[in-house]
């Protein structure tokens, strides 16, 4: 393992400083330069997670089924489609509408909610 330079302190019109070499600060500045960067590239991913996460809340109230507040015979509680709706085809063999609306829903929730 690579031992830390040990800093050389002097002092300096009665107050304690650090010296460096002129490689050692070149160092020193460009480890700065760094971490700005990576603290610079943290701060945009963190607003493109908080705008992702408004759009998917956006998109959950867009496709929620008034069947996520209230039971009926297709769906279960949740928005989860019953296995009914997953295998009812609307015309042309395609699910219908309100089942297509409920497993985008669903989607949206499981992709949501952390693994375990």
């Amino acid at each position: 393992m690579a031992r830390h330079p040990q800093p050389r302190r002097i002092t300096l019109g009665g107050h304690e400083a650090v010296a460096l070499t002129v490689r050692e600060y070149e160092r020193l500045t460009a480890s700065r330069r760094q971490i700005g960067g990576q603290s610079a590239r943290v701060r945009v991913l963190a607003q493109q997670v908080k705008r992702t996460e408004q759009l998917l809340n956006e998109l959950e109230n867009l496709v929620s089924d008034p069947a996520d507040r209230r039971e009926t015979d297709r769906h279960e509680p949740a928005g989860r489609p019953s296995p009914e709706c997953r295998a009812a085809p609307g015309a042309g063999g395609a699910p219908d509408a309100e089942c297509l609306r409920c497993a985008i829903a669903d989607l949206i929730r499981r992709h949501r909610t952390p693994a375990t």
